[in-house]
């Protein structure tokens, strides 16, 4: 199970980690997580370049090794880049340590202040080494569900665009299992927010 529209109780218990941005700004932050990937990243590049919008893409360092071609079209297109971990681990189920190590490794190759947890999942002493290191911790509050498969396109396209509001960060993922929704429900929301007089910025 998972939560489309971030609970408040997470926010209220993890006040330090960056959720949403201004209120008052009506400006919406499109955030990818899991790339680079061959079969789905150049089709996102190229959707976000024809409606003129930029994001931040929170990448696997194994991912970046294999396709650097494609983490380079990411910052050559004016896209902010995150730390993702260097293997995807779920920090609720790895030491402290070995998931540090892991995000530094990542590190070597994204050079980034920013860091979000694969599944969202981390601990408190992770969370707090971190920002020791001065990451900002990047969350959100709207979750697409594009990696759901049992999801239609149509349900993940009405979930952005029900629960998105001023200063949001959306969550959608370049991966394969995201195709489907990802590549139905991405355009369709980006236009809807732009005609709803929507900016788009990266963190």
């Amino acid at each position: 199970m998972y939560a489309v529209n971030t609970p408040l109780i997470l926010q209220w218990l993890y006040p330090t980690l960056t959720w949403h941005r201004n209120r008052a700004e009506k400006r919406i932050f499109l955030t990818f997580d899991d790339g680079p990937i061959p079969d789905v990243t150049p089709g996102i590049i190229n959707t976000l370049k024809i409606y003129g919008v930029k994001a931040s893409f929170f990448c696997v360092g194994e991912n970046i090794k294999k396709h650097p071609d494609l983490f380079d079209s990411l910052i050559e297109n004016g896209h902010r880049i995150g730390n993702h971990t260097y293997n995807h681990l779920n920090g609720w189920k790895t030491v402290d340590e070995t998931y540090l190590e892991n995000i530094a490794r990542c590190q070597q190759l994204t050079q980034t202040n920013l860091f979000r947890p694969p599944y969202g999942r981390g601990t408190r002493s992770q969370y707090a080494r971190l920002q020791q290191e001065k990451y900002n911790i990047v969350m959100w509050d709207v979750l697409s569900g594009d990696f759901d498969s049992r999801l239609t396109p149509e349900k993940c396209l009405r979930n952005v665009i029900k629960h998105t509001r001023n200063g949001s960060i959306v969550v959608f993922h370049d991966s394969i299992r995201a195709i489907p929704r990802v590549t139905y429900a991405l355009p369709r929301a980006i236009e809807h927010w732009l005609k709803a007089g929507y900016t788009f910025g990266v963190l």
